[in-house]
């Protein structure tokens, strides 16, 4: 069984190419004094409410043996049944992802594509409430978005991936395709067709019911992650999911994710679904 991994190390920055850009970089997005100062001046002057038209939400989710899951924050809990814990990773399509104040200037902003590798978590004192994700992997496409997130967040340090496809076609079908190169990036390929209907075997019973485990999956109002310097910081979102617009697919074809598969997770097992659009909003952010 492989150990579970620390998550501050796994935040730690490592560019796709080994070109001296590449080895320079991950200094400068590392740097003490600059992390420093950006939290000093952030307890003055928070972080404001950016906002993203998502779309194209791939959802697909597997149960892992909680003997792999990385220490929880101090105050929670994994999510167990019989031994395991879900585990999600979830790709899209941002759509002008950038501060609320902007207005109808957010029309300029990046839409890079994302993926969010996550596991979920409760609060001790609210043992039955909306789940925490705590952030495993983030990935993006764009050089601007991972080094402004890095530069100005904590809780969102994402990695830059070599290649990044994420595609839906008119008939359901698509694939996710997600490579490393040199750098931090984790890698992954999925594929999937839309399904004529619900298969949530092994899963339903765990959360009471179809729609509760829907509800589990996607309806969170915090992120939680490591630093690369062993903090942990918290990220308050709204994430309106309407839960019936959601639509089931079936995972087909040849599936890789080094990382599950090391835990040994088979990659078949997954349950997998699309929400077509959805108002993803980051209100705050702060250190615990």
């Amino acid at each position: 069984m492989t150990a579970p991994q620390d998550l501050a190390q796994s935040a730690i920055y490592r560019h796709p190419s080994d070109s001296l850009f590449g080895r320079v970089l991950p200094r400068l997005l590392h740097a003490v004094q600059w992390t420093w100062l950006r939290r000093a001046l952030s307890r003055r002057w928070p972080m404001p409410a950016l906002l993203s038209d998502v779309r194209d939400v791939v959802y697909v989710s597997w149960w892992v043996d909680v003997r792999h899951a990385p220490p929880p924050p101090p105050s929670h809990h994994y999510v167990v049944h019989e031994g395991r814990t879900p585990y999600t990773i979830l790709s899209y399509r941002h759509g002008h992802f950038g501060p609320a104040l902007a207005g109808p200037l957010r029309a300029l902003m990046p839409s890079p594509r994302q993926s969010n590798w996550r596991w979920y978590l409760r609060r001790d004192d609210d043992p039955e409430g909306t789940p925490v994700v705590l952030f495993d992997r983030n990935v993006m496409d764009q050089l601007t978005c991972v080094a402004g997130a890095r530069a100005f967040s904590d809780a969102m340090q994402p990695h830059l991936s070599a290649r990044f496809a994420h595609v839906l076609d008119a008939d359901g079908a698509g694939h996710t395709l997600i490579e490393s190169g040199q750098g931090s990036a984790p890698a992954l390929h999925l594929r999937w067709q839309a399904a004529a209907g619900w298969s949530v075997a092994g899963w339903s019973a765990a959360f009471g019911g179809d729609a509760a485990l829907l509800r589990f999956l996607t309806c969170q109002d915090e992120a939680i992650a490591r630093t690369c310097d062993h903090r942990w910081a918290s990220t308050r979102i709204a994430l309106p999911v309407a839960v019936d617009t959601l639509q089931p697919l079936c995972l087909s074809g040849e599936l890789q994710c080094p990382r599950l598969q090391a835990m040994g997770v088979a990659l078949e097992s997954g349950l997998a679904f699309r929400l077509p659009r959805v108002l993803f909003r980051v209100v705050s952010e702060r250190l615990l």
